[in-house]
């Protein structure tokens, strides 16, 4: 096996000082002993993650094209939170490998670009909403305290409390998928799904990082939902 290891760090000071990058080249150098796989070359980017106009990604992915080598990269994030750019590069022809997830399959991937994508959209939808419908309900806007804000008010509160929960719902469902490719993973404890959610770019439904209490409430909200499906089929 055959491949072309692809590394990115986000700011000219990580790039200079190393940080961030000998973690990514350790990750590779591990995947690639483990699979017994020759380097045929290794490229380094100093980018946004925001931005699709890589110069070196597209040296490594000529590089994979002509020598029908893999292309390796320590972390799906690496290359992009973008779904669009994400879904491109998993249908240009050059076969690539995340060492986090070396088992993930074109259709694992996607489930996970496209929650990533819709996520950040989600979260900016969402929260004008909110703003608007507690306008609306004459609530001051502000308060830090979001949702308990409004149960305390008792302004709108079945409604903003339904609104909350079918967010909730929904954000749980999007990342179902995600959770069971996890779990076929072996990764089932409560601290290591927070930390591989963390590390593939997927957020709570504030946006957020996950940690074990939030997966918690993730792990049974799902389970919530399995039964209300099973009990409505029966």
């Amino acid at each position: 096996m055959k491949i072309v290891a692809y590394h990115r760090v986000s700011t000219a000071r990580q790039g200079a000082s190393g940080l961030g990058l000998e973690a990514q080249t350790r990750a590779i150098d591990e995947f690639a002993k483990s699979r017994g796989a020759e380097l045929v070359g290794s490229f380094t980017e100093v980018e946004s993650g925001k931005n699709n106009q890589r110069p070196e990604l597209d040296k490594a992915l000529h590089l994979a094209k002509v020598t029908g080598a893999t292309l390796v990269i320590a972390k799906l994030d690496r290359l992009s939170r973008n779904a669009a750019f994400l879904l491109t590069l998993r249908d240009s022809g050059v076969k690539f490998i995340a060492a986090d997830m070396p088992d993930a399959n074109d259709l694992t991937v996607g489930i996970m670009a496209l929650v990533a994508q819709q996520e950040r959209e989600a979260i900016s939808k969402r929260t004008k909403e909110a703003l608007a419908a507690a306008k609306a309900r004459g609530v001051k806007l502000g308060n830090p305290n979001g949702a308990a804000a409004l149960r305390r008010a008792g302004k709108g509160n079945k409604a903003g409390l339904k609104a909350i929960s079918a967010n909730a719902n929904q954000h749980a469902l999007n990342l179902s998928p995600v959770i069971a490719s996890m779990k076929s993973e072996g990764i089932t404890s409560l601290g290591a799904i927070a930390t591989a959610l963390n590390e593939r770019g997927m957020l709570t439904p504030r946006g957020g990082r996950w940690h074990k209490s939030s997966v918690k409430n993730l792990l049974a909200r799902l389970d919530e939902l399995s039964s209300r499906s099973e009990q409505a089929v029966a």
